[in-house]
């Protein structure tokens, strides 16, 4: 153990009446008496030495001040790091009796730094305060991604969804607040580690200011410690005795190990399509000359038809829809699907859909769309049967996914010729993107049907402002949009609130489903089949903590027997899917669209 001796020119004690030692004076900043009879000059200090020497002075002279600011320090010092130890990695438990915990780690930390050399001992404290404010950096990622995404932060593979989010975050609130909230939170960032370091620091010198009561303080915490853990001792339901940070450590850990050893094996899987050497003219006989149209809904999610806030506009909508399509000669069938995705991330979804194939992360998405795995677009234009076209107005740039789709034509955000405003994120309202779809491509004669994939965004976060239905015959460039977006409500102000959130996320559901359907019976035709599903979905802070991960889904059809291939499905009439309706996973959806209607497996591996 090493021996620390007292300078001469340190007191005998700090003004609390404790030992004082030279690391706790010059590291923890304790109160320390002026030299006696040293004169007080008024001259500025003007080396380094005299201006510490001034700065330690002013404790002299404000011995209650110079003690109250150490005892708040340490305080804080302890809070920091004992917090950190314990703190939750979801929102909803950040509640106070989660804190009353005894950490493990804190005992341990506190043997070994009792063990060091002084200069081994402060880089060993730096180096534990760097670690807990990383742990409380993923500790918070995790919460945010649990509130947006249902999960936690992928410490492999999420990095480059931050990117997104500062997107999103400028879409919906402004580039120069995009800005201002990245530049501070990397400065909260910065702050935090050094904070957490100096903390530990601090309370590693306290440690041994009196190593010989420190470890008997130590083998008194752990004697208590192991007690709690083998009686299971609790407080508040919850274990006294706690090694949050070691879980949470090997938690992430197993997480990077699983997710590597998981693209081998995703890469194998993505390789064994059940469709993937089917001849051309056995893919989809049954819908041969049919104009099939797959919309994407954004999140279009379960909650919409069965929350109680939610559910009956978005009921009555649903209702409303599926008479008029009734009137206009079409039939309807619904099911749910049970999404790889929830609450973002909506190219998860689509991906999922139309592969046949779980991918519910980035990793595996960039394995599917650089392989030649058939998707659903990519299926009808092996045919030769179909042009196919996406009509994607969330893409404001280069797209290379179109490639792997098989879509031979795409129309992005700058491609419909729209003029009006944006709503928030979406770049334009789903009227006017129909609309426009009707324009350039489904009205126009042809020498074969169509096969589409359509992403209508008006439903995406944040809700608002949210467009209005407009006469189909004034939608013209979009510019009739422009008082509509000026009246809507605030970004701002509604995804802080989180009644606002959810009404107004209802009422873009009710909007998306209005524009499609109307849509379909403005211009659908004796041999149009449109798929609509939702892609995950809202965030938690809307759909609920407890949430499932169902979309509903639908098909429509003039003709009886699209519908009836699809009968042995046992879906719901209408557009409503009952409660009780199957429920599929998502990736199930494309190997049987694809039998119902005639193709036959022949697969690859």
């Amino acid at each position: 153990m090493p021996v620390f001796t007292r300078s001469r020119d340190l007191p005998d004690s700090s003004d609390d009446g404790t030992p004082a030692s030279a690391d706790d004076t010059e590291a923890a900043g304790e109160p320390e008496a002026a030299p006696s009879g040293a004169p007080e000059s008024d001259t500025p200090p003007r080396t380094l030495g005299s201006r510490v020497a001034h700065w330690r002075a002013w404790r002299g002279r404000y011995p209650r001040a110079a003690r109250a600011v150490w005892w708040t320090t340490t305080a804080l010092s302890l809070a920091l790091v004992l917090g950190a130890m314990v703190m939750p990695n979801q929102l909803h438990l950040l509640r106070a009796d989660q804190f009353v915990r005894l950490p493990g780690e804190a005992i341990i930390a506190a043997a070994l730094l009792l063990s060091l050399p002084r200069r081994p001992r402060l880089v060993a404290a730096a180096a534990l305060g760097a670690g807990l404010a990383a742990l409380t950096v993923v500790n918070v990622l995790d919460m945010m991604y649990a509130e947006y995404l249902g999960r936690g932060f992928n410490l492999v593979l999420d990095w480059g969804l931050l990117d997104d989010a500062q997107s999103y975050v400028a879409d919906s609130m402004g580039g120069a607040t995009a800005l201002g909230a990245t530049a501070g939170l990397l400065l909260l960032i910065v702050a935090l580690f050094a904070a957490m370091a100096l903390a530990a620091v601090r309370l590693s010198n306290l440690l041994v200011r009196d190593v010989s009561a420190s470890t008997r303080g130590t083998l008194i915490a752990g004697t208590v410690w192991i007690t709690c853990s083998v009686l299971s001792i609790q407080y508040a339901g919850l274990p006294l005795a706690f090694h949050r940070a070691v879980t949470a450590t090997a938690v992430k850990a197993k997480a990077v190990r699983q997710t590597l050893q998981d693209e081998a094996a995703f890469a194998k899987e993505n390789r064994a399509d059940a469709f993937g050497n089917t001849p051309p003219e056995q893919l989809v006989p049954d819908l041969r000359g049919k104009d099939v149209i797959f919309t994407f809904i954004e999140s279009y999610g379960r909650s919409a038809i069965e929350d109680p806030v939610m559910a009956p506009g978005v009921n009555r909508t649903l209702t409303a829809s599926t008479d008029a399509l009734t009137k206009a000669g079409y039939q309807a069938r619904s099911g749910w699907l049970t999404s790889a995705t929830f609450g973002g991330s909506s190219w998860l979804g689509h991906s999922t859909t139309l592969s046949g194939l779980w991918i519910d992360n980035q990793q595996r998405y960039r394995t599917v769309m650089n392989s030649d795995r058939l998707s659903l677009p990519k299926i009808f234009k092996k045919t030769g049967a179909w042009d196919t076209v996406g009509v994607m107005p969330g893409i404001q740039k280069a797209w290379p996914e179109q490639k792997h789709y098989g879509l031979d034509k795409v129309y992005n955000a700058f491609q419909m010729g729209y003029q009006g405003p944006k709503f928030s994120w979406s770049t334009m309202p789903d009227q006017y993107a129909l609309e426009a779809f009707q324009r350039l491509e489904h009205g126009k004669d042809r020498d074969r049907p169509l096969m589409s994939e359509i992403i209508l965004t008006s439903s995406h976060q944040p809700w608002a402002p949210l467009p209005e239905m407009v006469g189909w015959d004034e939608v013209g460039d979009g510019s009739v949009f422009d008082s509509i977006q000026k009246a809507g409500e605030k970004a701002s102000d509604v995804i802080s609130d989180s009644a606002r959130s959810r009404k107004a996320y209802g009422e873009s559901i009710e909007y998306s489903v209005t524009a499609l359907t109307q849509w379909l019976e403005r211009y659908g035709t004796e041999d149009t089949v449109l798929v609509f599903l939702g892609d995950h979905q809202p965030i938690a802070r809307v759909s609920g903590d407890d949430a499932s991960r169902d979309v509903p889904v639908s098909i429509v059809a003039k003709d009886p027997k699209v519908l009836d291939k699809v009968a042995p499905w046992n879906w719901t009439d209408g557009l409503r899917p009952a409660k009780d309706a199957p429920v599929w996973k998502m990736d199930l959806f494309r190997d049987r669209f694809l039998t119902a209607y005639g193709s036959t497996p022949h697969p690859s591996k």
